[in-house]
């Protein structure tokens, strides 16, 4: 899926006269941004005062700032295809439609919000308000407030929230007038081709928007590959199940072995069931609490797995900056997982055979 994260500013007033001061757009892959757009807007009416004290922006800077018109037809461009996902997005999205109402132009995307995600995914914080929030799982934000800084927020948020929940369909939020069109299935050979020639985790979907496979790969374009090419009854009724796909790129070999056992743990995919061997008693590990580290989606990221008496509490994705954070609050951004011997046996398993980035033992500390 494709997602465009974005952030308004504006001149504040009633609903019907509010417009946009500043507006920031990163579309983002799920992986990384892949496209941004930024601008001042002159909304051709004043800023409140209490606006002005909040952003800094006034009506000074915004007029030579091009107007709305001068670059709907880029917002347009960039959001073709796109999920809206923004940090209240009921606002933004009713102040962007009520710009391109006043052009003519109906402006229709599918939505997420994060603040209803952050809630579900991430709960007990004290707020959820951009700046709260970021603060309590330490998510850095330059130029509160601004709308680039802001969205850049709330993309490292959205990172986190893909990290503890990779299929978001059942969140999305379509325009009345609007379904999503699935073009997948028109069409196989072009999906396959877009993908990537690289080591990850793939997810396919039926299209009821449920999980019927999942595992973790060295080559994800090839795995797929094989998959439609084959003809046995098994592959030949998941080909006519098949709805859509969803990948993530994982350099980390046991953090992918963790993700993919989870995912079927927790959803049972019917064309990769979790394991039916039962494992009574857990394997014991030579620390009751640990930090296995392994690699990340991208260097300079590491994978976390976190054990703590003996159990799999959960696993994360942190910047190496992670390490300046305290336990509760790595604990916090975990996503959280069922600990089963199984897991327990997939994990002592691969660090029997295997190196893994870092071992941090806190009982030793």
């Amino acid at each position: 899926m494709m997602y465009a994260i974005i952030d308004l500013e504006t001149t504040g007033g009633s609903t019907t006269d509010e417009a946009i001061t500043e507006i920031a757009i990163y579309k983002y892959d799920g992986q990384q941004i892949v496209d941004q757009f930024i601008s001042l807007v002159n909304p051709q009416r004043p800023i409140q005062p209490f606006v002005v004290n909040l952003t800094g922006i006034n009506n000074k800077m915004l007029r030579r700032a091009p107007k709305f018109y001068e670059i709907a037809k880029r917002v347009v461009e960039i959001t073709e295809g796109c999920i809206i996902v923004a940090h209240n997005a009921a606002f933004d999205y009713r102040v962007l439609h009520k710009e391109f109402d006043r052009l003519g132009y109906n402006f229709e995307r599918p939505k997420l919000c994060t603040v209803k995600l952050s809630k579900e995914l991430i709960p007990g914080l004290p707020s959820y308000s951009l700046g709260k929030l970021c603060k309590s799982i330490h998510i850095p934000v330059s130029n509160r407030h601004r709308a680039s800084g802001d969205a850049l927020a709330t993309v490292s948020l959205f990172e986190i929230i893909l990290n503890k929940q990779r299929n978001l369909s059942d969140r999305i939020e379509m325009p009345k007038t609007q379904k999503m069109e699935n073009k997948l299935d028109k069409d196989i050979v072009k999906l396959i081709d877009e993908l990537p020639s690289k080591k990850g985790i793939f997810y396919l979907y039926n299209k009821y928007d449920q999980l019927i496979s999942v595992n973790f790969t060295r080559n994800i374009k090839l795995k797929i590959n094989k998959i439609f090419l084959a003809s046995n009854p098994k592959s030949l009724d998941l080909q006519k199940q098949f709805s859509k796909i969803d990948f993530e790129l994982i350099k980390g070999n046991l953090i992918s072995r963790v993700i993919s056992w989870h995912y079927k743990h927790q959803y049972n995919p019917v064309f990769s069931p979790c394991t039916k061997k039962r494992y009574k008693e857990a394997h014991t590990f030579s620390n009751n609490n640990m930090l296995l580290i392994d690699k990340g989606h991208f260097t300079g990221e590491n994978a976390i797995i976190y054990i703590e008496n003996q159990k799999v509490i959960g696993y994360g994705f942190f910047e190496l900056a992670w390490q300046k954070q305290d336990l509760n609050t790595l604990k916090k951004r975990l996503t959280p997982v069922e600990d089963h011997p199984y897991l327990h046996k997939i994990i002592q398993d691969y660090l029997d055979k295997y190196q893994i980035e870092e071992i941090i033992r806190l009982d030793q500390n």
